[in-house]
């Protein structure tokens, strides 16, 4: 009955512990929103030439892209820091960033024909052509068709025209020109490509008409990178030639340079001003110095301040990482005691709830013990009073209807029955009253076993007045009184002994009770059957123990051991 209030305050307790304030994760700053956010700002501000302030917003959505997991954005990020990189002539720090993206793709990733082709841009600036025309294969291999691959094609092209490879400059750009899903843009450069490479084997008026078709293309398409390129070779063109031209076609490409800002192209131009002999090439020389001077000095500060965002950044992250860290032990800590408590409340009651069911259910067996030994009293004394006590009182009232109780003897015969009946009668009553284990124990004990001496039977009782009943436990006293008793009974009942003899006597552990006496005995397994069963429980409940010998007409004995 106790079971269901144990479980139901355990899932009480379990609901509570459940409610408690939980602890709340570590909240990380950096979202998939934020991340995007600022890769955006960095988009805006590339487009508006903000290189610094592009890549600082790059390298952190990286980071932020690198706390969420995300590897597609953490690419892309790095190859736009690679590209502002470029951008400024920054081309080992560009290598050093395309680097730290790769273990992020995979063969064939989607960007990994982006990383190649950089890598080959950065490769072909430094004059690294092998290691150049290595990568733009590598993305050639990676595309996922032909659109893809026009241009490292075309920077392979750039490359062979470099090394004065102008034969299979040609092959490549013509094999491009062929493909039909060729875009205006990609074919203007590859015209203009092409009529310099055929420029440079001697066919100037093939060379030229390429050069021409593809400004004009670019003109059209507002390519203004395209536009400067153009404007450049058609000025080396027309420079063996044509100085006038020539000069024409470098200042255009001077002035678009200067708009978009792009030092090297600016730098080309005014070398062929410079070099066509011009009234106002000494002002072209000059503002070619400063102009190199400047960019050598702009490159230097984007580089070291390039280095210096990573340096910051990564310093940042680690700073990051050590302090999430320490939160995350401090949360595991608080977390720990948390369940800690939780535990020992869920303990403590348990333990609790657990010594009480532990009560109840003595309880309960003492009661359903005493009811059984109340109905097991009750049907013995009711037994006993209808074999014994009942027979003799009726043979008591048949022999005073029978006899004449005027002779002395017939009286004093009477007198003596009713005189045993008495006996009889105090016996049961002593029997079923309560055991007092008090200091009259032992007198009590001894009066019980004498009540059985009689005429037919000598009962000899030694060594009780000698044991310490006050070291002995309540619980023992009454398990030796009550089988003592029963072993009384038994007798009486079955032995018929002449004699009984009850030895009490002790050693440095143990109480001893040695019983015998010489009657009929019986067979060994009839015990159980003469009702012997219930001793030996009441002994060994107590630890201790009951041994029976016994053979018929060889007498009864009985050991008691009892620890003290």
């Amino acid at each position: 009955m106790l079971r269901s209030p144990f479980f139901c305050l355990l899932i009480i307790l379990f609901f509570f512990s459940c409610k408690e304030k939980t602890i709340a994760p570590i909240k990380v700053d950096h979202n998939r929103e934020e991340a995007f956010k600022v890769r955006d700002l960095g988009i805006t501000n590339l487009q508006n030439k903000n290189y610094n302030s592009a890549f600082f917003n790059f390298n952190k959505s990286k980071l932020d892209f690198e706390i969420l997991k995300d590897s597609a954005n953490i690419v892309y990020n790095l190859i736009q820091m690679a590209s502002i990189q470029q951008i400024n002539g920054d081309y080992y720090g560009s290598k050093e960033t395309l680097t730290e993206a790769l273990p992020y793709v995979k063969k064939k990733d989607i960007y990994t024909v982006s990383i190649n082709n950089f890598f080959g841009i950065a490769d072909k600036e430094l004059a690294i052509y092998d290691d150049a025309i290595y990568y733009y294969n590598e993305a050639i291999k990676d595309a996922e068709n032909n659109v893809s691959k026009f241009s490292p094609l075309n920077n392979i092209a750039v490359i062979y025209i470099e090394q004065k490879n102008y034969e299979k400059a040609i092959q490549i750009l013509e094999s491009i020109l062929n493909e039909k899903q060729i875009s205006k843009t990609s074919k203007a450069r590859v015209l203009d490509n092409l009529g310099f490479a055929y420029f440079q084997i001697g066919n100037n008026d093939k060379g030229l008409a390429l050069m021409q078709e593809g400004l004009k293309i670019r003109n059209e398409v507002q390519d203004l990178y395209g536009i400067i390129g153009s404007n450049l070779h058609l000025a080396q063109y027309y420079s063996k030639n044509n100085i006038q031209k020539s000069n024409e076609y470098a200042v255009k490409a001077y002035e678009t340079a200067s708009k978009l800002r792009s030092i090297d192209e600016r730098l080309k131009a005014l070398s062929f001003l410079i070099s066509n002999d011009s009234e106002t090439q000494n002002a072209y020389a000059q503002k070619f110095i400063f102009l190199n001077d400047s960019i050598i000095k702009v490159r230097n500060n984007f580089k070291n301040k390039f280095a210096r965002i990573k340096y910051d950044s990564k310093k940042e992250k680690e700073e990051n990482q050590k302090l999430r860290l320490e939160q995350a032990e401090t949360s595991l800590a608080l977390q720990k005691a948390h369940y800690q408590k939780i535990f020992f409340i869920i303990g403590i009651s348990s333990l609790f709830l657990l010594l009480l069911y532990l009560r109840k259910f003595y309880q309960n067996r003492n009661r359903i013990e005493k009811i059984k030994t109340a109905y097991s009293t009750e049907t013995r004394i009711a037994k006993d009073i209808h074999d014994g006590l009942a027979n003799d009182v009726f043979h008591a009232i048949t022999y005073t209807q029978t006899q004449s109780l005027t002779d002395e003897s017939n009286k004093e015969n009477l007198l003596q029955k009713l005189d045993d009946i008495y006996s009889r009668v105090r016996g049961i009553s002593r029997e079923n009253n309560d055991i007092d284990t008090g200091s009259n124990f032992s007198d009590n004990l001894k009066e019980m076993l004498s009540t059985y001496n009689s005429s037919q039977t000598n009962v000899i009782i030694n060594g009780v007045e000698k044991i310490n009943w006050d070291s002995v436990e309540d619980l023992k006293k009454i398990a030796i009184q009550r089988v003592l008793h029963e072993l009384m009974v038994n007798m009486k009942k079955h032995s018929e002994a002449p004699v009984v003899s009850i030895k009490f006597y002790t050693n440095s552990n143990s109480l001893l009770i040695d019983y015998s006496d010489n009657g009929k005995g019986c067979e060994k397994s009839k015990i159980i059957k003469n009702g012997l069963q219930n001793m030996e429980n009441r002994i060994l409940s107590n630890k201790g123990t009951i041994t029976f010998e016994t053979e018929p007409n060889k007498g009864f004995k009985v050991k008691i051991t009892m620890p003290k």
